[in-house]
């Protein structure tokens, strides 16, 4: 079986063909060790899985955990080889300095771009295997720091694989788990020791023997899709009748598989009772798998080709709208924003950017608004941007708000709520794909209607706009971004708009007007024209917004009023005619400022040649909603009265003296406020390039800080991991040190160890019986000690043992006159190196004792005369040579016999008599009887007996010497 996947795994995408085994990626970082040894001490041999162990290692020690994982599970666990084809019931363990990828079923090892710091294997893998495995994906998240595999977990998910995450409660340390949770994508959350029965559970349902759940009825199926489509909308107020029905049943299918239920039926009662149920469908039918940047080459493209083009004919600080609907949780819509102000700061051009990023899920929006994003999107943003637009917190990268300001996120539904419109780029990315033709075919003219003539539209890779051809054209083919097609009769698009107003839109989406000709235009022209003519009795006006430009003329205004030349401009300062300009430039200040009306009365202003006077007010519009707070500008003509050649004379001439003394009066002001301003345009430019240099010096110790925090954080995974397996090991020297002790004091055999230079490493409690030795004592050489032997110089003979090598043995005698074997031989480590020697002393005096006792034995059995052991029943139990001759039995015979066999009839009493007499203890002559021999020939022999005794249980036994009697 396994030669066929194998031979197949070039052929397909994945390596099983013939049956299908899940596999189960496991990722855990500090104390994870401890959960991997509780997970496979409950998971069975046989399970059908394969396991692959991510953990964050340390480079440069070499990992323990195969061999420690081993103790705790039947099955093979292996260290991760490059290329090794993955089987089921085995277990694969990371090696260390590497990253882990599989691909058609077999592992590959990568090197890691930074062996120390900021490296993120769990996501990896986990990204890996969603893309080779599919649905036959398991991730498990145990504990851990940070948030390595909360982005890959997303992958698996989006792939309709399951998703297993240790409960923080049980978590030695639960950074991990609690950034997977934060994703609300779990599909299990329990202790480690419960995760192997709900993953047996759901992998035999799910994978090993799947079945077909949902469409063996295609009409029973129909009825019960439709009662979930009810209960969903019942409950989330959303329709997905229109979404694609594939999408609809995996996804489906995957809830049934979690909960082990077969028939559709018994989902639907399911769902009707259980309200989190429902809320889980619903979030995994809205499928918010998204990253920054997804597919970089097409935001290159972007960036490089279709953006400069929309905003190159732009004027400066222009409006420029975008829509991100189905944005999910930001990533998307921030990866935009962050584009755009790359683009601007290329082409040294602002523009005033307004995104406004919609989704279904409001659970996602508010994570989207606060822009608080996983560390593990370093493998998604390159350094440059994480440094440029995220701060750090802890464990997660916050967008800055410079980007953030860009963005207003809001909840609406794509297919009922009213689309925003006059934008310039719609980015709608991944979302169409899951909807149905009908809703497609709605949603992509809405799209044509709210964007600009040439606004882009921006499409996922395997999306299109199918048969809306008419309305777009091809900017990029390759990656989907397309150019609105100017408006034509024919290709009008037939749109259907929905009726009622979105929820609480009024607050998340309120558009702020980049410029106030908006806002006036906002209200009614008719209505505008009333308050001028009400506030001003009717005299030539103008009002100005707060950058002085004029967004609305009453009356005729030329006499005060003309187009300046050069590029156009509303400016009401750059159209005042020629002595108009200072004094209604100092009233437009002092209004702005003070908020209260400004009049200058006397001004004489050019006219066709001439001068004419006029009086000049200036008055804040603190009223009428959308245009307060800006100003209204009134000419009043000044009729002269006719006077006398002279008289206007001297009027001139003290004009003229007048005007003089203010020119020369504003002239010194003028001066003495621009030597002021130099000079503090000087010292600020000095405190400026003070607190550049300081922020440099300051970003550079962050940015150092921030290197150093990420390497310090590494390396406390990586010792955290590689204490777990160091203290695991010494808890098994530990344990095999205690074995040792008790074998070697079960033996009783006194054993000393003696270093090189004899001092003493280690003993057992039987030495102390020959050589007074304490605990206490260790590191002392053993000459500072006498011995219970005579005539025995240890430290000598250990000497010799170093010198030569050899092992000695010797029997030597103790001062209380026992005998021991004492045998002393060199220590060789593992590696086969003299250190030391071992002294051992054997008590050999109950041997020698026996020794004795065999030789007597021995005497008696060869012995010519009879000698026979009987016990108390009178069952012989010993038998010599001379016995054998006397009655003719061999000895094997004889121990099967009783004394009665021996004994003639007539005899048998006074025997037992004599017996009873020895085994008692009395002292007896020699007894004179007849036995019977083996042919029952009568034999008379004269007994000499005595009584045998055990040490334990006394006298049990009788020995007798018989000798034949002549007669």
């Amino acid at each position: 079986m396994v030669k066929k996947e194998k031979s197949k795994a070039n052929q397909t995408a994945h390596p099983v063909i013939e049956k299908k085994f899940p596999i189960v990626g496991m990722g855990a970082s500090a104390g994870g060790l401890e959960a991997f040894e509780a997970f496979f001490s409950a998971m069975p041999k046989d399970s059908g899985m394969a396991f692959v162990l991510i953990s964050h290692l340390d480079p440069t020690h070499t990992s323990l955990m195969p061999e420690l994982i081993q103790k705790r599970t039947q099955m093979t666990v292996l260290l991760i080889e490059d290329g090794v084809q993955i089987q089921p019931n085995t277990v694969y363990a990371i090696p260390p300095n590497k990253d882990v990828a599989i691909l058609n079923g077999v592992l590959h090892l990568m090197d890691l771009h930074r062996p120390r710091g900021f490296n993120l294997p769990i996501d990896n893998f986990f990204k890996s295997l969603a893309l080779d495995q599919g649905a036959n994906a398991v991730c498990i998240i145990l504990s851990g720091t940070g948030s390595d595999g909360s982005l890959g977990l997303k992958q698996i998910k989006g792939e309709l694989g399951m998703v297993m995450v240790q409960d923080e409660a049980s978590a030695k340390y639960d950074g991990m788990p609690r950034s997977a949770l934060a994703t609300g994508l779990a599909d299990y959350v329990l202790p480690v020791e419960k995760m192997p029965e709900a993953l047996m559970k759901y992998a035999r349902h799910a994978i090993i023997e799947p079945g077909n759940k949902v469409s063996t009825d295609e009409r029973k199926f129909q009825k019960a899709l439709q009662k979930i489509y009810i209960l969903l909308r019942s409950r989330t107020n959303q329709d997905f009748s229109l979404y694609k029905k594939n999408t609809i049943i995996r996804r489906i299918e995957r809830r049934m598989n979690v909960h082990q239920i077969n028939d559709i039926n018994d989902y639907v009662t399911y769902l009707a009772k259980s309200e989190r149920e429902v809320h889980i469908l619903f979030k995994d039918l809205l499928i918010g798998v998204t990253c920054f940047f997804r597919d970089p080459e097409a935001f290159d493209v972007l960036q490089e080709k279709v953006l400069p083009n929309l905003l190159v004919n732009k004027p400066e600080d222009a409006g420029v709208r975008i829509w991100v609907p189905g944005c999910s949780t930001g990533e998307e819509a921030y990866s935009l924003s962050i584009v755009l102000q790359e683009c601007m700061e290329k082409m040294n051009r602002h523009f005033t950017i307004q995104i406004f990023a919609t989704d279904l899920d409001e659970d996602a929006i508010n994570a989207a608004r606060s822009g608080l994003y996983p560390i593990s999107i370093v493998s998604d943003v390159n350094p440059k941007r994480i440094k440029r637009f995220f701060t750090r917190e802890d464990s997660f990268f916050r967008v800055k708000k410079a980007i953030r300001e860009m963005l207003v996120f809001a909840p609406q539904n794509l297919i009922k709520d009213p689309p925003f419109t006059k934008l310039d780029m719609l980015s709608c990315r991944n979302l169409l794909i899951y909807l149905g033709p009908e809703l497609q075919k709605k949603l992509l003219p809405m799209f044509y209607y709210s964007l600009k003539p040439h606004g882009i539209l921006f499409l996922g890779s395997a999306e299109s706009v199918g048969q809306e051809a008419n309305l777009f054209e091809y900017s990029d083919k390759k990656w989907k971004i397309f150019r609105r097609q100017p408006h034509q009769e024919n290709a009008r698009p037939a749109l259907n708009f929905p009726i009622s107003a979105p929820k609480e839109m009024d607050n998340s989406l309120a558009i702020k007007t980049p410029d106030a000709v908006k806002r006036a235009e906002e209200i009614d022209a008719f209505m505008l024209v009333e308050i001028i003519l009400q506030q001003s009795d009717t005299p030539p006006c103008v009002v100005i917004d707060e950058k002085s430009d004029i967004v609305y003329v009453h009356g005729r205004t030329g006499k005060y009023l003309e187009p300046a030349a050069g590029r156009m401009s509303n400016n009401i300062l750059e159209m005042a005619r020629p002595g108009l300009k200072i004094a209604l430039a100092s009233a437009i200040r002092k209004a702005a400022t003070l908020r209260h009306e400004v009049i200058q009365n006397g001004i004489d202003i050019e006219n066709n040649g001439g001068f004419i006077t006029i009086n000049l007010k200036v008055k804040p519009i603190l009223e009428y909603g959308a245009i307060r707070g800006m100003l209204m500008v009134v000419f009043h003509d000044v009729v002269k009265t006719k006077k006398t050649k002279a008289s206007r004379v001297s009027q001139k001439t003290q004009t003229v003296i007048h005007l003089e003394q203010e020119l020369q009066h504003t002239r010194e002001n003028l001066q003495t406020t621009i030597e002021e301003l130099e000079t503090s345009n000087e010292e600020l430019k000095s405190t400026n390039e003070e607190l550049q240099s300081t922020n440099e010096e300051l970003q550079s110790t962050n940015e150092e800080l921030e290197t150093s925090k990420e390497e310090l954080q590494s390396l406390n995974e990586e010792s955290a991991t590689v204490n777990a397996e160091l203290q695991s090991r010494i808890d098994e020297l530990s344990n095999a040190n205690d074995d040792m002790k008790n074998l070697l004091n079960s033996t009783q055999i006194g054993t000393i160890f003696l270093n090189m230079d004899l001092d003493i490493r280690r003993f057992t409690d039987m030495a102390t019986r020959l050589i007074p030795l304490a605990v206490t004592d260790i590191g002392r050489p053993i000459s500072h000690f006498s011995s219970e032997l005579k005539d025995f110089q240890l430290a000598d003979h250990a000497r010799q043992v170093l010198k030569d090598l050899l092992t000695q043995e010797f029997e030597v005698e103790s001062l209380d006159g026992q005998f021991f074997r004492t045998r002393i031989m060199p220590y060789r480590t593992m590696q086969n190196v003299i250190d030391g020697v071992v002294v051992t002393f054997e008590d050999i005096t109950e041997f020698k004792k026996f020794r004795s006792t065999a030789q007597r034995l021995s005497v008696m059995m060869n012995s010519s005369e009879a000698v026979i052991i009987q016990d108390k029943d009178g069952t012989i139990t010993f038998w010599n040579t001379g016995a054998e001759k006397l009655y003719g039995f061999t000895e094997a015979e004889a121990l099967t016999m009783n004394f009665c066999h021996l004994v003639p009839e007539d005899q048998e009493e006074s025997f037992r008599s004599f017996m009873k007499t020895v085994i008692s203890g009395e002292r007896s002559s020699v007894f004179k009887t007849r036995r019977l021999s083996k042919n029952k020939t009568p034999v008379t022999v004269g007994i000499t007996a005595a009584a045998l005794r055990d040490e334990k249980s006394g006298i049990n036994s009788m020995i007798t010497i018989e000798r034949e009697i002549k007669e």
